[in-house]
């Protein structure tokens, strides 16, 4: 497997609602391996099938000290958000030399299609909710910066412009 490159804003790939997938072969596992790869050498803690060209409900998790326990999901979707806040500063290779603090639900119940092409329901909690939240975003075509206010999001934009 393989790290890929990610798309860089403004391309337009960033902004589309990503295509459920109807299941679980061997295609969606080896994107999933390239995917991991790739969050690992950015080094992140998940990564969005969008944010590397590819319009397909898939991501990838790992907010583990450890690492190499990346959880893949296909189509999740949120179930329940807790009303405790989280605030973290969050960033994306997709603007890259930019982050900013977001305020999320501290812990999210999600069902996703998993690695075995099972449903299952998992509760996320701290880092692990606020990544799988990001990359939820990141499926319907939005960015960390679209939870900032329009002057926030347009000086954020324009710094990472600047810095590549």
């Amino acid at each position: 497997m393989s790290a890929r490159r990610c798309l860089l804003w403004p391309d337009a790939r960033l902004r589309r609602i990503a295509e459920p997938v109807d299941g679980i072969d061997g295609e969606i596992r080896a994107l999933w391996d390239d995917m991991i790869d790739t969050m690992e050498a950015m080094p992140g803690v998940g990564l969005a099938a969008p944010q590397i060209g590819v319009s397909r409900r898939l991501a990838v998790v790992d907010a583990s000290e450890a690492r190499g326990q990346a959880i893949c999901l296909a189509n999740p979707e949120i179930l329940h958000a807790s009303t405790q806040l989280r605030e973290h500063e969050e960033a994306s290779p997709n603007l890259p030399g930019v982050s900013a603090i977001i305020s999320r639900p501290r812990a999210v119940t999600v069902r996703f299609l998993n690695a075995e092409g099972e449903i299952e329901e998992r509760d996320f909690v701290g880092l692990w909710a606020t990544s799988v939240q990001h990359q939820i975003d990141h499926l319907d075509g939005k960015l960390f910066v679209d939870h900032l206010s329009r002057t926030k999001r347009a000086m954020l934009i324009r710094k990472s412009e600047k810095m590549r």
